[in-house]
């Protein structure tokens, strides 16, 4: 399903369960947020989004402990999920996705090779779920096909 479509069915069905959604972004940096408000009424579903692309943003907006990010990496399970839980937390909505990458063309390494994604979910029941992904491609194509994982993500909390 394309970007548009997701939104759209995000927005529709997030809003006739009364649930507000959050996003907290470091690789997309904002473009969850963007497709979702791309689609008119978002503003009944949307609480906020936190592009949080440096470590120290990730720290101060997220809460996500610098310890954390020093040990195991920005890009990794244990940082998403705390992602997650901040924007849920500090937003106050029912749900919220985390997004933390590489992007590229640079910045991977053998462990963590550019298109390396995690995902964070927090949902309303207080869970957490984390999800890797490996894209292809370039940049452009990493960016958008975590925006589309991203979403899929928040329609599936809704869903369940």
């Amino acid at each position: 399903m394309a970007e548009r479509e997701l939104a759209a069915r995000l927005v529709a069905l997030a809003r006739a369960h009364h649930l507000t959604v959050t996003t907290a972004e470091s690789c997309t940096g904002g473009l969850v947020a963007g497709a979702i408000t791309a689609v008119p009424g978002a503003s009944d579903v949307l609480e906020c989004g936190f592009v949080t692309y440096s470590n120290a943003a990730k720290t101060k907006m997220l809460g996500v402990p610098a310890g954390l990010i020093g040990a195991v990496g920005a890009v990794s399970e244990a940082v998403a999920r705390r992602m997650a839980a901040g924007a849920r937390l500090r937003a106050n909505a029912d749900l919220a996705v985390a997004v933390t990458g590489i992007a590229g063309p640079g910045g991977g390494s053998a462990a963590k090779p550019v298109g390396t994604v995690w995902f964070g979910l927090a949902g309303r029941n207080g869970e957490l779920l984390t999800r890797h992904k490996l894209f292809t491609g370039d940049r452009d194509q990493i960016r958008a096909a975590s925006v589309i994982y991203a979403l899929e993500l928040l329609l599936g909390g809704i869903s369940e």
